[in-house]
């Protein structure tokens, strides 16, 4: 068999690099449709090895290209999606610039997926924050803007706790850097919570609804690919087993999909979904067996990891789930992103009467709800059946409750979506099929929905744990019959209460209250702290002067001091000592140079230093 041993990213890289070049007609587009195509074929025919490592300092290598079971399927599913995403493009993505930052991006995110050790993965991850932000600023509205600079700070505060906690393990584990599970302590929590921004962890989530609505049309199809499910990537290899990671599941399972059903904006709400969604993976991963690193999981290819099958068919819950996930979400938000294309209507007040007019796109957004939801006979009902089969088994009754509930809620609001975006009636409405560009992805993308629902031993053979998901019986009478039970009762409840209704009004999320919190600091930075410093340096200034002033005539100084002091003391004394001594008077001269003010920024930077070294000390006593 041919084996493929180039890092992917270098090929979207290079793609990146070759874009601005070829203007913006035929040529860039073909080009693009190769590139897909081109990475897709290469991604497929990667083989479980390790290469590409790179001495950087004594002791430390990093690895550019470490495949095994887990990196080959997120590859599989993430060079499928962004092939998709770059031919979805073709219609709405025009400057040259949006496509850079796109295969960035793409690339980056491969290049996560395939690192074999933690610094190479976060050097990945900061060109993924970075590459996809300028997908957000391109929409170029100030709400894109003021989102994507919320979008930069919670990675930036996401990519300080990775590195650090990075850093310590490295410093507690003997100088390991492979990613694998992180021992107990400061780094496993600073890692555990730097992960969380990107996995979408309550309540470090809100960037998501907050950054994916206001991006580009094409930008929005690439945002809901990578960032998340790279998270999701990383919580496999470092904190699979982790009980506290299965209930933070159930949690977000749940809260998304409370938040999704209010929305009104189509594209807030499928990105509340992304966060109920990556609660099942969350959740799959808490349940997995201890030791699922590199190691573990390159094991995994003979099945001899450690771990039960339950704990196996927990992880391969997680992993499918992010595989049909990026099916079906993707085609959601590529449906969307047409009618946004062909009517300008983001929400679905605006909506309705869209079959007619759009029928290809009904279509496949109705066999993405479908699977979304779980419904019999698509893939969404495989992966959440395995995921919640094993929570039942592990005895983890609440987590498995949480995400039947969610399951429920999944239904109504894609009933919720469907209806008022194609169904419900709006003569006024105008509008005309998607170009063809994005009916090819969605179409794709909907086959490999409906396909893997109804044969789920397609994607059995790519899990990392074969042997267990084979075990697994999807079509078990009990749990097919239920789930049926389930979708019919949940159609009544939604045809018969008129709540579910779209409504014109805002849903506050936590956001609202670190928005709060933000103001009260600047107040504080830009008012008594302010003041303060201003005060400070003033004194200091004056510090500074006299010390100048005494510098230059010390005798002169010293005399006049004496003289003054002299005279503050004989005012207070009861007998006259000027009768005694008169000395000649003499006065101070005022400095023509003064010192060179000291303003606030020394201080602050002066401050960061103290602070630097502080906690450098902390972290040297507690691990010696």
């Amino acid at each position: 068999m041919i084996e493929f041993d180039i890092p992917p990213f270098l090929i979207y890289y290079l793609g990146a690099a070759l874009v601005p070049l070829l203007g913006s007609g035929k040529v860039r587009k073909i080009f693009l449709v190769a590139l897909a195509v081109f990475g897709l074929l290469c991604v497929a025919l990667i083989q479980p090895h390790t290469s590409w490592i790179i001495p950087v300092f004594p002791g430390i290598e990093l690895t550019l290209l470490h495949a095994d079971r887990l990196s080959m399927i997120m590859g599989y599913i993430f060079a499928l999606a962004g092939g998709g995403a770059i031919i979805y493009g073709l219609s709405t993505i025009k400057e040259a610039g949006q496509y850079v930052c796109g295969l960035l991006y793409m690339g980056s995110a491969l290049g996560a997926v395939f690192a074999g050790d933690f610094f190479t993965l976060f050097i990945f991850l900061e060109i993924m924050s970075f590459s996809s932000l300028g997908l957000i600023w391109y929409e170029r509205t100030k709400r894109s803007i003021d989102a994507g600079m919320r979008y930069i700070l919670y990675h930036i505060f996401g990519g300080c706790l990775t590195l650090a906690g990075i850093i310590i393990h490295y410093s507690v584990s003997g100088g390991s850097i492979a990613v694998g599970p992180i021992e107990p302590g400061i780094g496993y929590f600073l890692l555990l919570a730097g992960i969380g921004v990107n996995a979408g962890f309550i309540p470090l989530h809100t960037w998501i609804p907050d950054a994916y609505p206001k991006a580009t049309i094409g930008g929005t199809i690439f945002l809901s690919i990578f960032t998340t499910k790279t998270g999701i990537y990383m919580l496999a290899r470092t904190f699979s087993g982790v009980e506290a990671v299965a209930y933070m599941g159930g949690v977000m399972a749940l809260y998304g999909v409370i938040f999704a059903i209010l929305q009104n904006d189509v594209r807030k709400l499928l990105s509340y979904h992304i966060v109920s969604q990556l609660g099942y993976m969350v959740a799959g991963v808490g349940m997995a067996g201890v030791g699922m690193g590199v190691m573990g999981l390159h094991a995994a290819a003979t099945a001899t990891a450690t771990g039960t099958l339950v704990e196996k068919l927990a992880l391969d819950g997680a992993i499918a789930h992010l595989f049909n996930n990026l099916l079906f979400k993707t085609t959601l938000f590529m449906c969307m992103g047409a009618i946004i294309y062909r009517t300008g209507k983001n929400n679905l007040t605006d909506m309705g009467g869209l079959a007619r007019k759009m029928p290809i796109t009904t279509i496949t957004c109705v066999i993405a709800a479908l699977s979304i939801s779980g419904v019999v006979g698509f893939n969404g009902y495989i992966s959440k059946g395995m995921i919640i089969h094993a929570a039942e088994l592990k005895g983890m009754h609440i987590v498995a409750l949480a995400l039947m509930l969610a399951s429920v809620g999944t239904l109504i609001s894609f009933i919720k979506l469907t209806y008022f975006a194609f169904f419900a009636k709006n003569e006024q409405i105008e509008a005309k099929e998607a170009p063809l560009s994005m009916l090819v992805p969605m179409c794709v993308t909907a086959f490999l929905c409906m396909a893997i629902g109804v044969y789920p031993k397609l994607l059995y053979t790519i899990l990392p744990f074969r042997d267990a998901a084979f075990h697994y019986e999807a079509f078990a009478p009990g749990h097919t019959l239920g789930t049926m039970e389930l979708v019919l009762m949940t159609l009544f409840l939604f045809f018969m209460l008129g709540y579910f209704a779209p409504h014109e009004k805002i849903t506050l999320d936590f956001d609202h209250l670190y928005r709060k919190a933000g103001r009260r600091v600047i107040w504080f930075c830009e008012q008594p702290l302010m003041s303060f410093a201003s005060a400070i340096d003033t004194k200091l200034k004056r510090i500074a002067d006299s010390l100048v002033w005494f510098s230059r005539n010390p005798v002169g100084a010293s005399l006049i001091q004496l003289s003054t002091t002299g005279a503050r003391v004989a005012k207070h004394l009861p007998l006259n000592l000027n009768h005694y001594h008169h000395p000649e008077r003499v006065e101070q001269r005022v400095i023509v140079e003064p010192a060179e003010k000291l303003t606030i920024g020394v201080g602050i930077a002066v401050l960061v230093v103290l602070l630097f070294f502080a906690l450098y000390l902390i972290v040297m006593l507690i691990h010696g």
